[in-house]
Formats: structure tokens, sequence, C-alpha cells
């Protein structure tokens, strides 16, 4: 999210507040209706994302031999890897149930055998439901300044501006520091024509670069 934020706001991070402002919450109000749109389209329990990764499990369960172990917990064998599952508290001993909170291929071949629907051990949030919720509301724009209904504490506030530093030499920079552990390619600059993009040895031009070369064939 973070990410698309400031790809978003490239050309706009030089803007004055009020328009700034503007333009973050027309895109925002554009991916929220985007996303209720495709959010009521949905036709499955979950979303399409999860539905995709659940389907394969029902088929792969196919074959398993299962026993039961007490009123919730099923001892599923078969496959490169055996579990333990427990339909109440959501759970296998292979840990991809616990951690994802989509049953895995043990967890709904033990509800195949409980006679459970496998979409009731789903997490509610992968839900189309909870989709819809999360998209719910509509971001409206805050319409033109001369109409905001502004408390008059905010107006009579005193807010003194900031300080100013000290300028800098040379051009301000303008794009963003990377993250912690983000690595950002160097391009490589060619010593023989000061081109970027490869190296000296691969360089297929006929003059080489003088940058730093004493001048030659100079009169005596």
């Amino acid at each position: 999210m973070v990410e698309s934020l400031n790809s978003m706001l490239v050309n706009a991070r030089d803007f004055p507040y009020v328009a700034l402002l503007n333009v973050i919450q027309e895109k925002m109000s554009k991916w929220w209706n985007d996303r209720r749109i495709v959010a009521t389209a949905i036709t499955t329990p979950l979303t399409p994302s999860r539905e995709s990764e659940l389907r394969p499990r029902f088929a792969q369960s196919n074959g398993r031999h299962t026993s039961q172990l007490n009123p919730i917990t099923y001892h599923v064998k078969g496959g490169e890897l055996e579990g333990v599952v427990d339909i109440f508290n959501k759970t296998c001993t292979c840990k991809e149930f616990d951690i994802d909170k989509l049953p895995c291929v043990h967890a709904v071949a033990a509800a195949h055998h409980a006679q459970v629907s496998v979409y009731s051990l789903v997490s509610p949030y992968y839900t189309k439901e909870y989709y819809l919720l999360a998209y719910g509301e509509t971001i409206y724009p805050v319409g033109s300044q001369s109409q905001w209904d502004v408390p008059n504490e905010v107006v009579t506030r005193i807010v003194l501006p900031r300080e100013v530093k000290e300028k800098k030499r040379g051009r301000p920079k303008t794009s963003r520091f990377p993250s912690v552990g983000e690595f950002r390619k160097r391009k490589n600059r060619c010593g023989k024509c000061g081109a970027y993009g490869h190296y000296k040895k691969k360089c297929n031009s006929q003059t080489g670069s003088t940058e730093g070369n004493p001048p030659t064939n100079v009169p005596g």
C-alpha cells in the first residue's frame, strides 16, 4: 500500500497541501469504488484468490485415510505428510492451517469425515462479506474551502511557521530514501565513453572519453 502511494504521488509531491490531499482523496475514492464493484460481482463464498487456493485441496484430500481421535480431533494419513487436525481450534500439526487460516489438505479431509462444511473452517476475513465490508464506506471529496465548516477554536488558533533550516548546496533530492533491506541496483558507467548501462570492455564507441587525461599534441 505504501509503495503504491509513493509511486502515485511522484508528480504531486510538490503540490500545496490542499491540492495534494485532493489528489489522494480522488485516487482513494476510485480504488474503493473499483474494489467494491469487484467484491459485489463475486459469486463464491471466498475471495477469488483464496477460492482458487482452496479448490485444488478438495481433490488432493481424496484417498486420504482419516480416523477420529476424539470429538474434535482427526488423524489424516496419506501423501508426503500426515497431520492431526483440530476442527474446533482450527489447527493442524503441519502448521499450514494455523498460519494461513485456510484449511490445509488434512483439514479438508477431516471436514469431509466429520461432515462439516470446509468453508466453516476458513477465516472470515477471506469471505466475500468481509471483502465488501472492507470497501463498504464511500470516500467523499471535502469540497471547496469556502464551504468548509471550520470550528472557531481552529480558526483562532495561532500556528507559527516551521523553523527554516539553512538550504544545502546543490539540487534538492526528489527520490525517496530506500526502505530498510531494500536494494537498489546501480547503473554501470563505461570508463571509455562515459555512458551508462555497459562496461568499458563491451563498449562499441570508437572514441573514448578524454576526461582526466592530459592534453596531447600541445605545441611547444
